[in-house]
């Protein structure tokens, strides 16, 4: 038995009872003094962008890098004026 796909009123309805919910969850967390779903997100996603630890390349590794790019524009240069 294949499954049909919601609606566009169905979907819009679940985007307001999805919204009625976080605003009764940032409701009972301001009353408990917890925190809200909305500042708990916005921290995970914080802790996503600055939690990691930056990786730093030796700058021999650097010159490395930049080298082999050179040589690829300077090969690209040569392939363009040919043409």
């Amino acid at each position: 038995m294949a499954k049909s796909l919601p609606s566009v009123d169905q979907l819009e309805r679940a985007i307001e009872i999805t919204r009625e919910i976080e605003k009764l969850q940032d409701e009972l967390a301001s009353v408990l003094g917890g925190t809200s779903t909305r500042s708990l997100k916005k921290l995970g996603k914080a802790e996503k962008a600055g939690g990691c630890k930056k990786r730093i390349m030796s700058p021999e590794a650097k010159e490395k890098i930049a080298a082999a790019q050179r040589a690829r524009w300077a090969k690209q240069k040569k392939a363009d004026k040919k043409a």
